[in-house]
C-alpha cells in the first residue's frame, strides 16, 4: 500500500501536501496565522497532521504526540511594536510637586505588553522597573509612576521604554517639564509703605523675578477693587498708575510664577487733600513790653 494523501490542520485550516518526487517527503507551503502564537495555549499554534494511504488508513498525529509532538508545535510571532503614550505631565509643564505623579499608557493589540520591560527613566539616571504601578487594561497596561527622591528645581525628562512579549521595543516616548518650588521674589520700589500724599494720582512700580520660570505675572488690586494684570518687562520691572480714594488705601500686589507659586507685597497709602483749618489763635501777653517774649498760642485742625 501506499499513501494516497497527506494534510496538515493548523488554526482551523486544512492544507493538502504534495509529495517531492526527488526527496520523497510531503511538501506544503503555508501562510502562518496572522496573530501572534503566544495567547495560545502553551504559547504555539499546534500543528496536526493526517496520512491516508489507499486502502483507506488513517495515522493522525497532532502536538500532544510524545514522539513527534514539540516538532508540530508552531510559534508565530508578531512584528509590530507596542505604543506608549505619556498623559502626565503634559511636555513644557510647570510644577510645584517635586515629585510628580508619571502617568503614561503601554498598548498592544497582539501577543500584548510585557509588564516586566516597562521602565521608566529620569533624566540621566538608571532605567527603573520597581515603584510602577501597572493597571491592566484593554490591550496594555495604564502605569503611574512617582519619584522616590524629591526633583531639584528645573527642567526634567521623564523616559519610557517597553517591549511586547514577542519582544518587540516600543518607540522610546519622553516628556520635560520644570520643577519650581520656590516662589518669585517680588519688591515695591513706590509708593513707600504709609506713605501719607494729597495726591490722588499713584503710580505702583516694582520687580519680580523667578529662577526657573520668568517672566511671572503680576496683577495690582486697589483696596476692595478687581485685581488687574500688568505688563511686565523682560527685566521683570512693571508700574501701573492707580487714583487713590480718600483715606486710607490697601495696595495689594501679587506675582504668579508658572508653577502657580505667588508672591504677595502690599502698601498702605494715606490720600488726605484737606487743608488744616485754623481755629483760634491767642497771643499772651498782647500788649508786649518791646523786647520782650510773648506766647502764640494756635488751635487747629486736620
Amino acid at each position: 500500500m501506499a499513501v494516497k494523501t497527506m494534510q496538515a490542520i493548523i488554526n482551523g485550516q486544512t492544507v493538502t501536501l504534495t509529495k517531492n518526487s526527488e526527496s520523497g517527503k510531503w511538501e506544503a507551503t503555508i501562510t502562518a496565522p496572522n496573530r501572534s502564537s503566544y495567547n495560545q495555549s502553551g504559547h504555539y499554534y499546534p500543528v496536526t497532521v493526517k496520512a491516508t494511504d489507499d486502502a483507506g488508513n488513517v495515522t493522525t498525529v497532532d502536538a500532544s504526540d510524545t514522539t513527534l509532538g514539540s516538532k508540530l508545535r508552531l510559534t508565530v510571532k508578531e512584528k509590530v511594536a507596542p505604543i506608549i503614550t505619556i498623559t502626565a505631565p503634559t511636555a513644557g509643564a510647570y510644577l510645584s510637586n517635586n515629585t510628580p505623579t508619571i502617568s503614561f499608557k503601554v498598548t498592544d493589540d497582539d501577543s500584548g505588553v510585557n509588564p516586566d520591560t516597562i521602565k521608566v527613566t529620569i533624566d540621566s539616571g538608571t532605567p527603573v522597573t520597581a515603584g510602577i504601578i501597572k493597571t491592566q487594561v484593554t490591550g496594555g497596561y495604564e502605569c503611574t509612576f512617582k519619584p522616590t527622591t524629591a526633583l531639584p528645581d528645573g527642567s526634567h525628562t521623564i523616559k519610557v521604554d517597553a517591549m511586547d512579549h514577542d519582544g518587540n521595543a516600543a518607540a522610546q516616548k519622553s516628556v520635560t517639564f520644570k520643577i519650581d518650588t520656590i516662589p518669585p521674589t517680588l519688591s515695591i520700589t513706590s509708593p513707600a509703605e504709609g506713605l501719607k500724599t494729597n495726591q490722588a494720582a499713584c503710580t505702583v512700580a516694582g520687580k519680580t523675578n523667578d529662577a526657573t520660570s520668568s517672566p511671572c505675572t503680576v496683577t495690582i488690586k486697589l483696596n476692595s477693587g478687581s485685581a488687574e494684570a500688568v505688563t511686565v518687562n523682560e527685566d521683570g520691572t512693571f508700574s501701573k498708575a492707580l487714583t487713590l480714594a480718600a483715606g486710607t488705601n490697601t495696595i495689594t500686589v501679587v506675582a504668579t510664577d508658572k508653577a502657580g507659586k505667588q508672591a504677595t507685597v502690599t502698601r498702605t497709602v494715606i490720600l488726605d487733600t484737606t487743608a488744616p483749618r485754623i481755629t483760634d489763635v491767642v497771643l499772651t501777653p498782647n500788649p508786649v513790653d518791646a523786647g520782650k517774649t510773648f506766647i502764640i498760642s494756635v488751635t487747629v485742625t486736620d
